[in-house]
């Protein structure tokens, strides 16, 4: 009798331990569906939920994955304040350590101006202050804010999903824009006036690597002028070598005078003249034939595959000339 009632307190005890794994195993599974395991991701394009802003922000160069400090950053100031990421390069092209990204806290929006104190405290820890024009019309989706492993979900779908729609349609959307406001992720992509979500530093980047652009292209074009001189010069001095040669042995070789030989090089030269004409003429006709070719095969453009925004769809901004038009 003993022996059972072991037997039995140990089969209640191992269906209590089974129970409570399934409740922890439910809780578990129903917090991540609470906060958006099967939310439907969906992307559109239209207007801003957001209007113009002014935010205080920190700007940095390095994987995304330290943004999370930034962010408590601007929580431990101000709780109450809603927080915003740009995000200015594509992670998937970027080098982690290239990214650049800004992260703060949105202090006022529409017509309404951030408090002097509010300012004052976020600059004495290190933020700047900034403002965003309300975008004309965006890329965006939206995705519950729930809690804390929402902004890993969010991360892990909506940031495909807006890949997909961007580079179906050839647009060129960017930065990407992630606003947390009450319980709702907004992300924004601008479609138009880039460059105004350019923060300062962002733009200086921006302005450094073009000029440095320009300056490699100018060498590399001295180089090259430089190798090209230096060929045509060789190319002269063997041609001029070659031909006193040739008149030197010419002059002894051949028992005309020095005048006929001049009179025959001018009767060349003219006939090489009419030469030029009449190539001239033909390259002409064929220059109108192959257009004419082309004209008659309209087909051959699609063939080529040509892929429209496909470079603005790689990287997210990263486009110097994006950001000249911002500015203009």
């Amino acid at each position: 009798v003993e022996h059972q009632a072991s037997v039995m307190s140990d089969w209640v005890l191992l269906g209590l331990i089974a129970a409570l794994v399934m409740l922890l195993l439910l809780t578990v599974f129903g917090f991540v569906v609470y906060s958006g395991l099967f939310t439907e991701v969906v992307v559109s394009a239209g207007s801003p939920p957001v209007g113009s802003i002014t935010l205080a922000y920190k700007f940095r160069v390095g994987p995304y994955g330290e943004s999370g400090q930034l962010f408590t950053d601007g929580c431990s100031i101000s709780s109450k304040l809603c927080s915003i990421g740009v995000y200015y390069d594509n992670p998937h092209t970027v080098a982690p350590e290239k990214c650049r990204f800004a992260i703060g806290r949105i202090l006022s929006e529409g017509d309404a101006k951030p408090s002097e104190e509010q300012i004052k405290r976020f600059q004495k820890y290190g933020f700047k202050i900034f403002s965003f024009p309300a975008p004309s019309h965006v890329v965006m989706a939206t995705f519950p804010f729930t809690t804390p492993l929402s902004i890993h979900l969010a991360v892990n779908r909506v940031h495909p999903a807006l890949d997909t729609y961007i580079k179906e349609r050839k647009l060129c959307a960017h930065p990407r824009i992630e606003i947390y406001k009450e319980d709702r992720i907004y992300f924004v992509c601008p479609l138009a006036r880039q460059g105004d979500f350019y923060v300062p530093e962002m733009k200086e980047l921006e302005r450094k690597s073009r000029a440095a652009a320009a300056e490699a292209e100018d060498a590399q074009t001295d180089i090259t002028g430089a190798d090209t001189m230096s060929e045509t010069s060789s190319i002269s001095m063997e041609a001029t070598t070659d031909s006193r040669d040739t008149s030197v042995a010419t002059s002894i070789l051949l028992p005309f005078p020095a005048s006929r030989g001049r009179e025959e090089a001018d009767n060349r030269s003219e006939h090489s003249y009419s030469e030029s004409g009449a190539s001239g003429s033909s390259f002409e006709e064929l220059d109108l034939e192959v257009t004419g070719e082309g004209e008659g095969a309209p087909g051959l453009l699609p063939d080529m595959g040509y892929t429209g925004n496909q470079e603005v769809t790689d990287k997210w901004t990263k486009e110097p000339i994006a950001a000249e038009r911002g500015e203009e």
